[in-house]
């Protein structure tokens, strides 16, 4: 598999058999760039696993990652979606929204707006589109209550709006969110909100397997686990004492005050037995930023 750069003469231009998805551009965050599988001092992650086995043996795909830690979606259309359609992809995965539900500005109709563009572009210019709805953040980091249910609110939109736009632009789709995470403890990294090594490989299996089934000709599937043992202990606390720690610390400046004001709200909700009307503003602002579609 070759992995490419981010320039604009990234691709050769050869034509590949009809069906055959030669040319992968993976768009996203952190979660696509590979966090939480560590192969030294970078990422692996799922996209490259999965990227080893979109061909027969002996052949390689070539592979562009595009995401990067803390994207939001209104960073595809900026950001990434021109290099990824300088590359003319064949496959292009789509897999973005965790950091918009941690952000204190979220906005659902902004989210459905750039994910529709980028998703739009791409298939407009032959890519099969993979998309995925993602687990909530406040479950997976057992926060308390009156922290947990905002973020469970605009996880639920997100992927609203994500189910949506994958049968608008007849996308396949992996049903992320309902992978055991929290059954199975070693599929999630030390930081709990990534995947570990184990978690990446799934995906991409899961991946491979839907690939197969809507027809398209592949090479064998991914393992399901990695090879190499995963990292002890040690190691991945000092992951969290040096690179963990700073992902935190970037995010606490944008969310933290924001996400406070939600508990806070939150609680006084709960408090005169309103939240649930929470619930359905966000629900509603959802389906009106899929209908503003057309």
């Amino acid at each position: 598999m070759s992995v490419l750069g981010t320039g604009p003469d990234r691709v050769t231009g050869e034509r590949s058999p009809a069906g055959e998805l030669a040319r992968f551009v993976a768009l996203g965050d952190s979660l696509t760039e590979g966090v939480g599988d560590s192969t030294g001092e970078g990422w692996r992650g799922w996209a490259a696993v999965l990227a080893h086995a979109l061909l027969p043996e002996g052949r390689e795909a070539e592979f562009t990652n595009l995401a990067y830690s803390g994207a939001l979606t209104s960073d595809l259309t900026t950001r990434q979606l021109p290099d990824a359609l300088a590359a003319r992809p064949q496959l292009a995965a789509v897999v973005v929204g965790g950091n918009d539900t941690l952000r204190a500005g979220f906005d659902i109709r902004r989210t459905t707006l750039e994910l529709d563009a980028t998703l739009g572009e791409l298939s407009g210019h032959g890519a099969v589109l993979l998309t995925a709805c993602l687990p909530d953040p406040g479950t997976l980091l057992r926060l308390p209550a009156p922290l947990a249910r905002p973020l469970a609110r605009r996880m639920r939109a997100v992927n609203t709006v994500v189910h949506a736009l994958t049968a608008r632009h007849r996308a396949v789709h992996l049903h992320l969110a309902d992978l055991p995470w929290l059954e199975e403890r070693r599929l999630l990294s030390v930081d709990r909100l990534h995947p570990s090594a184990e978690g990446h490989h799934l995906i991409a299996h899961r991946f491979h397997g839907l690939l197969a089934e809507a027809g398209h000709p592949l090479g064998p599937p991914p393992s399901s686990a990695p090879a190499e043992p995963p990292p002890g202990l040690a190691a991945d606390l000092w992951w969290m004492a040096t690179r963990g720690t700073r992902w935190v610390a970037a995010r606490s400046t944008d969310l933290l005050p924001g996400l406070l004001a939600l508990a806070a709200s939150e609680t006084v909700a709960r408090l005169r037995g309103a939240s649930g009307r929470h619930d359905e503003q966000m629900a509603r602002a959802a389906a009106q930023a899929l209908a503003s579609l057309g």
